[in-house]
């Protein structure tokens, strides 16, 4: 199994945010800059975790984007859910499997989508930005406001 990159994209985004909760407020362009997103990708990440409430984005000219759930209350399996979709691993009607009827595949890979989700649910937001990359992320952003300054 392999995460879609808008599921990495939007995971980066709602860590960076975690540890970012200061003034002023992050910017995509900041997020682009700091990840190597392409600005058009992300405004699309960001507009979906907008819609989760999840975050809050601002347009304009003091705008940007800003955490709007308690770190520690986002389980990272939901968060995953929902970024990667509802979609199957394997697409047995679409291939027009001829195994399909008895194939035990599909259902032992659901199975273990479930629990690939169960564990990453014992996770939160909170945990995977303690330490040194909470610490790392918080340096990127005072980094990126020095630079930004001195233009």
């Amino acid at each position: 199994m392999k995460l879609t990159r808008f599921s990495d994209i939007g995971l980066r985004v709602l860590m960076y945010l975690a540890k970012e909760t200061r003034s002023p407020a992050v910017t995509v362009a900041e997020v682009a800059v700091q990840f190597n997103v392409p600005h058009n990708h992300l405004v699309k990440v960001v507009g979906a975790l907008a819609k989760m409430g999840w975050i809050d984005a601002v347009r304009g000219r003091n705008g940007g984007i800003r955490l709007a759930v308690a770190p520690d209350s986002l389980r990272i399996g939901v968060a995953l859910r929902v970024l990667e979709g509802d979609t199957e691993l394997v697409d047995c009607e679409g291939l027009g499997c001829r195994l399909s009827g008895d194939c035990v595949l599909r259902n032992a890979l659901r199975v273990g989508v479930e629990a690939f989700y169960d564990t990453m649910n014992q996770y939160t937001l909170a945990d995977i930005v303690g330490g040194n990359v909470g610490e790392q992320i918080v340096h990127m952003h005072r980094v990126f406001l020095m630079d930004r300054a001195s233009i």
